[in-house]
């Protein structure tokens, strides 16, 4: 999905005029970037958290030569869907993979209302806490 693909969709689905949804979309993304830039967390209830983490450097290898190498101090951005978010996605498509683990997309995915959207316009707080160990591993 593209950006002028979400533009399109709350066109059609909320009402606004195309030039409405595509300034409440870039409205929304700067938004997000502006707060990540200063640091701080996003938090979106319903659908997960973005967040800046400092990587220390740390030794690599090359995948082509397997030399050894630095990899430099970086910041990376990093997303953590919410537990009710990946619940949705689990129960819309769970039913169309094999005991190999193989997706059949002949099967249709399965309709249900999206939990994501109605706690985050309930306002329900979702928030699963981790135990603070940034050892994810995560790139």
């Amino acid at each position: 999905m593209t950006k002028a693909d979400i533009v399109e969709r709350i066109y059609k689905e909320a009402g606004f005029s195309k030039k409405e949804a595509a300034e409440l979309v870039d409205l929304v993304f700067k938004v997000i970037k502006d707060t990540l830039a200063k640091g701080e967390k996003v938090k979106i209830s319903g659908f997960g958290n973005f967040s800046i983490r400092d990587k220390a450097t740390r030794i690599g290898r090359n995948p082509q030569t397997g030399t050894a190498m630095n990899i430099s101090a970086r910041r990376v951005l990093t997303f953590k869907p919410s537990q009710i978010l990946k619940e949705d996605i689990t129960e819309r498509y769970a039913h169309r993979l094999d005991e190999n683990g193989k997706e059949n997309t002949a099967l249709p995915i399965k309709e249900a209302k999206p939990r994501a959207l109605s706690s985050f316009l309930n306002n329900e707080d979702d928030t699963v806490y981790d135990d603070g160990d940034d050892d994810d591993n995560d790139e």
